[in-house]
């Protein structure tokens, strides 16, 4: 029985021939392994958590399809919880997948400390995905909000764009802090007006980032918009289409439907939800085996992607 245990977990002690004979026993008997049962002798199971705000998002369900792409790699199956931007909900799902014994939690965090999640790191490895949680030293798999901001202005102030107003979600979400500085960071650095007028930092969805963008074109007449999220673009960008004013310069915050197949394209740094879900399994796996690994901070690169809304002059 220890040595079919052995090769059922690819102990490399098993002599090839006895791994053989065991296998050829294993496929005559069709014997599938029971999955609860190890689970229970090794106190948690080989299932992964992921924790988000949504899957509606679209940048979170293609991070969620691109973890359980990586994870079935290593045969771990996945739970999916949403929090939809409550605290409250959030520590309860959390609650509930530490008592299911998952063998490690992936988390977008909402807005807020997380300092009570500190003691859950002795027995459940966090990787953080998308944003830090104030409160909790753990790894995170993200971009660097800021630069690529900075970034969307540099290039827009390229052709010449001076009014280059801003709609982004919540600053209290930290990727969303972090992005309304880069704004205002690249702004500032050409000398260019970051006052209040052009920015519109609390639209957390289509409905409200459209109703920004045309209180925006009515009053302060930008000749550009840099979007801060993927649901902000998707309030921005058929707004100025509604209107007919697709001569101003539109710089999305992540990719969406459709966005290359309109007149003129929408231009996008690329948000690339695949490349944070897979480097996130792979950092929870590596800390899985090597509990002690110290906290890193991981940026998956970004890059522009001109399609013509970007590339508007003045």
């Amino acid at each position: 029985m220890r040595t079919a245990s052995r090769v059922l977990n690819d102990d490399a002690r098993v002599a090839d021939l006895t791994r053989q004979r065991v296998q050829d026993v294993i496929r005559d008997l069709s014997f599938t392994p029971d999955s609860m049962a190890r689970s229970l002798r090794a106190g948690t199971d080989a299932t992964i958590g992921i924790v988000v705000e949504s899957v509606d998002d679209p940048f979170f369900s293609k991070l969620v399809a691109a973890v359980e792409l990586a994870a079935s790699e290593s045969e771990r199956p996945v739970l999916i919880a949403s929090t939809r931007r409550d605290a409250d909900r959030e520590r309860a799902v959390v609650e509930q997948l530490v008592r299911r014994r998952v063998s490690g939690l992936l988390l977008a965090p909402t807005a807020g400390d997380h300092s009570w999640l500190q003691p859950i790191l002795a027995h459940t490895p966090v990787v953080l995905v998308d944003r830090p949680a104030p409160g909790l030293a753990a790894d995170l798999v993200g971009v660097d909000d800021r630069a690529a901001t900075a970034s969307a202005v540099d290039h827009l102030a390229s052709y010449g764009h001076r009014r280059i107003a801003y709609v982004g979600d919540d600053p209290g979400i930290p990727t969303s802090r972090a992005r309304l500085a880069g704004y205002r960071e690249a702004m500032a650095a050409r000398g260019l007006d970051v006052s209040g007028d052009l920015i519109r930092a609390d639209c957390p969805d289509p409905a409200s980032a459209a109703a920004a963008t045309a209180t925006l074109l009515a009053e302060q007449a930008p000749t550009a918009i840099v979007s801060g999220a993927t649901r902000c673009s998707l309030g921005v960008v058929p707004l100025l289409h509604s209107e007919k004013r697709t001569d101003v310069a539109v710089v999305g915050f992540g990719d969406f439907t459709m966005a290359d197949t309109l007149e003129p394209g929408i231009t996008v740094i690329d948000h690339p939800a695949d490349a944070i879900g897979t480097e996130a399994v792979h950092r929870l796996t590596a800390r899985l085996a090597q509990r002690d690994l110290p906290a890193l901070t991981i940026h998956v690169p970004v890059h522009l992607i001109r399609r013509g809304s970007g590339e508007l002059p003045v």
